[in-house]
This record gives C-alpha cells, sequence and structure tokens, in this order.
C-alpha cells in the first residue's frame, strides 16, 4: 500500500475551503487527470479520470462528512482507495487542508506509476491548484452542509424538515 499526504494552508476561511471541497463537480477545474465528476447520491460519486493515454471510470462512497472538519471517501471498484481531507482553522481567514490517500496499487502501470511518485506528484500540484482556483474565486462555487456517518446521509439541519422521510397518508 503506498500513503500519500500533503497539506496546504489557503487564505479563505474554513467554511469557504470545506463548501468548495463537497463541490465536487468543480474537481477538473483543478485537478489534473479529473475529465468529469458526477454526484448521483449525496454518498455516492462517479468519477471518469484519464492517466496517460487510459481512461477509467470509477465510483467512490463517501463515508464520512462533518462540515468544517472533514471527509472520507472510499473507491468501490479496482484499484481500491480511501481518503480523508480534513479542515483546520488557522485563523479566521485561513484554513489548513490535510489529504492523506491509502493507494494500493494493481497492475504494471500502477506499481511503475508508485515507484516513480507520479501519485505524490499529481497530488501535490492538485492541492496547489486548488488552493489557487479557491483563492482568486475568494468564495466558494456552491455548498453542501449535511453530514455522513457511517454511509447514512443526515440532511443539513438549517434547510429545515423532517430528518426521516414522510410518507403520504390518506
Amino acid at each position: 500500500m503506498t500513503i500519500i499526504e500533503k497539506s496546504i494552508d489557503i487564505d479563505v476561511p474554513v467554511r469557504t475551503a470545506y463548501n468548495q471541497w463537497t463541490q465536487f463537480e468543480s474537481f477538473p477545474r483543478f485537478l489534473e487527470g479529473v475529465e468529469s465528476i458526477q454526484q448521483p447520491q449525496r454518498a455516492l460519486t462517479h468519477w471518469i479520470a484519464r492517466f496517460g493515454a487510459v481512461t477509467r471510470e470509477f465510483d467512490a462512497e463517501i463515508v464520512e462528512q462533518h462540515p468544517d472538519e472533514r471527509l472520507s471517501w472510499l473507491m468501490l471498484t479496482e484499484p481500491r482507495h480511501k481518503g480523508t481531507v480534513t479542515f483546520e482553522s488557522l485563523d479566521s481567514g485561513r484554513t489548513r487542508v490535510n489529504l492523506r490517500l491509502d493507494l494500493t496499487p494493481c497492475g504494471v502501470v500502477h506499481k511503475t506509476g508508485s515507484a516513480l511518485n507520479l501519485a505524490q506528484r499529481r497530488i501535490d500540484r492538485g492541492m496547489e491548484s486548488f488552493k489557487e482556483f479557491i483563492e482568486v474565486q475568494g468564495r466558494e462555487t456552491g455548498s453542501w452542509r449535511g453530514e455522513i456517518r457511517s454511509g447514512r446521509v443526515r440532511p443539513d439541519p438549517a434547510l429545515g424538515g423532517p430528518l426521516v422521510p414522510t410518507w403520504p397518508t390518506g
């Protein structure tokens, strides 16, 4: 297993950095190799990414999400990986974003890339690009403030409404 860690300090409040990170559809704007991300369900993302000449599609489940604190996911297809990003307020206008990926390389291409440290370099560039993207914007492009615990979605309480499904009667 390969562990990749990267921390970066960003000149925006923690809420802004976290809110932008929840906007997965914007990742292709700053993350090299990501062609598109769709979020068909709150706890599921579908990715299309290019690694050299190879294009891969995969799904990732968001297993934990706590506003302004952390987001963790687990890839559902091979090659498997899991990751966590945490958000740490440094002061009212600065945030430290910490990313940890646990990758399991499979096949010759992934093992060669791991040996050459290609994933670490791509993550380093991606985090720098995220920093530049959000600092230039100065604000998030959207947000989702709900929680996910053990894979179960809990909606944003600020939106009101019941936390359990209601069924029509009569």
